[in-house]
């Protein structure tokens, strides 16, 4: 009967508590508001103590203290007066998570910052992926979790790079040549002296009569690039001084083209096929199998593009040159294997449009001994010397690389190209060859006009139309 009346009681109480006008209470979480009244208190009800709690600190206050976040009424009796309705709302104390979003706002200008030390979501355009990484790195100093929902400027169309490559070898080697002959058909003095290089000058049979040379005569065989000779003292020599060096080989000249980030390669060469040893277990036993793979060998250049943001073209190139080496192969169960001779560079250079560099210094260094003796006397220690003969040939190539890469446009369909044209055309056209004999004929029926017979030029009589 007591529970039947306080519910009835408590009803009554909201039903009047919806009827007065309320006034508005804002706290936050884990703090407190005071209420005071001109007349002594009756009775305080709260409708959920657990977002507030009401506390009578004496006759005429009331503490408010906030508990969780949420919304509750509060209803106040006071002698001599209309009961008065507080409707309290509970929020969360955000000072520190302002604090944060402010720092990282100060940090981070024209983007938007929400949400908390837990978790921070980044929005807001900018220029590029760089930027946006940025970002989201300095807030990640600030938060556990970033969520990057940064807008980035819509892709532009990816741009076409070609790539003009050189392959060049020098070969750095020279040959220098120094010889003379020297001889003397004087009477007084007749001779020859030779660097034994080349030919020499052959005197004719030497006659004598009365003690004097009858005949001295010099059959020469080879008077290499310089010849002197003085008839008055008779004495003359032939010279040869050459030095030869060879010129630049241009090896390939690839043209390439690639979409900017996207990889692209050139070989000119071949492959070639090589044993490999391989194990496998035959009935419980281990056997070897030959199977054979094939190795690229040639002119190789692989390249990948990019546009850089300055306008220019980042380039990562990598130039092979290689070829066969037979003087270090290697022969395995009757397998002849070549080795390979490799001249490789890698690097990372940034050009503008149309630039080139170049890469050189590859050296490729090569001596070559070429040993003949006599089979037996050329095996006697000391002696044997005299019956061998050795000539040494030395190499040395120089690999030069130029490239020089630049941007290209697609031409639009329809579009003609320029050609080179003629500074002066090798045969005329078929509308000048008309002219010219349109031209001709009208000169030559002009001059017929004025070969004609003359007429009878005056008055005349009368004539018939």
């Amino acid at each position: 009967m007591i529970r039947l009346i306080c519910l009835a009681l408590l009803a009554n109480l909201m039903a009047m508590a919806q009827t007065m006008p309320g006034k508005e209470v804002s706290i936050m979480v884990g703090r407190g508001e005071l209420l005071q009244f001109q007349g002594d208190l009756q009775r305080v009800v709260i409708a959920e103590p657990k977002i507030a709690d009401a506390v009578v600190v004496s006759p005429h206050e009331v503490m408010i203290n906030a508990k969780s976040v949420g919304m509750t009424t509060l209803i106040v009796w006071e002698n001599g007066v209309t009961p008065a309705r507080y409707n309290i709302s509970v929020m969360p104390d955000n000072t520190a998570t302002d604090t944060l979003l402010k720092d990282v706002q100060s940090k981070l200008p024209g983007l938007h910052v929400a949400g908390n030390a837990d978790k921070l979501v980044l929005s807001g355009p900018v220029k590029n992926q760089e930027e946006s990484k940025k970002a989201e790195a300095i807030a990640a100093a600030y938060a556990k979790q970033v969520s990057n929902m940064l807008q980035l400027p819509p892709a532009p169309e990816p741009r076409q790079i070609l790539l003009q490559v050189k392959f060049a070898s020098i070969d750095r080697s020279a040959l220098s040549e120094f010889g003379f002959n020297y001889f003397s058909r004087n009477p007084t003095t007749l001779g020859a002296l030779s660097t034994q290089q080349f030919q020499q000058p052959r005197f004719s049979q030497l006659q004598f009569q009365n003690q004097d040379f009858a005949n001295s005569t010099i059959n020469f065989a080879d008077l290499l690039n310089l010849f002197i000779f003085r008839p008055d003292l008779n004495l003359g020599a032939t010279i040869r001084a050459l030095q030869g060096r060879n010129l630049i080989q241009v090896l390939a000249e690839p043209n390439l083209i690639a979409i900017e980030g996207k990889e692209a390669s050139f070989l000119a060469g071949g492959e070639f096929p090589f044993p490999t040893l391989t194990a496998t277990t035959t009935g419980g036993a281990v056997a070897p199998v030959i199977t054979v793979q094939f190795r690229k060998f040639g002119i190789q250049l692989g390249f990948t593009p990019t546009a850089a943001a300055n306008g220019g073209i980042h380039l990562k190139v990598a130039p092979e040159v290689s070829a066969l080496d037979f003087s270090n192969s290697v022969t395995l169960q009757g397998f002849l294997i070549p080795a390979l001779s490799v001249r490789r560079a890698e690097t990372e250079v940034v050009l503008q449009d149309g630039e080139s560099f170049a890469i050189a210094g590859l050296m490729d260094n090569r001596v070559t001994t070429v040993l003949n003796k006599i089979p037996g006397i050329g095996d006697i220690p000391i002696i044997g010397n005299l019956f061998k003969s050795k000539s040494v040939k030395k190499t040395q190539d120089e690999l030069l690389v130029v490239i020089t890469p630049r941007f290209i446009k697609p031409m639009a369909p329809g579009e003609k190209p320029d050609m080179p044209g003629m500074l002066e055309e090798f045969l005329p056209s078929a509308k000048q060859v008309k002219e010219q004999l349109d031209a001709k004929k009208k000169k030559k029926e002009t001059k017929d006009n004025k070969k004609q017979k003359p007429t009878f030029v005056g008055p005349r009589g009368q004539q018939k139309p």
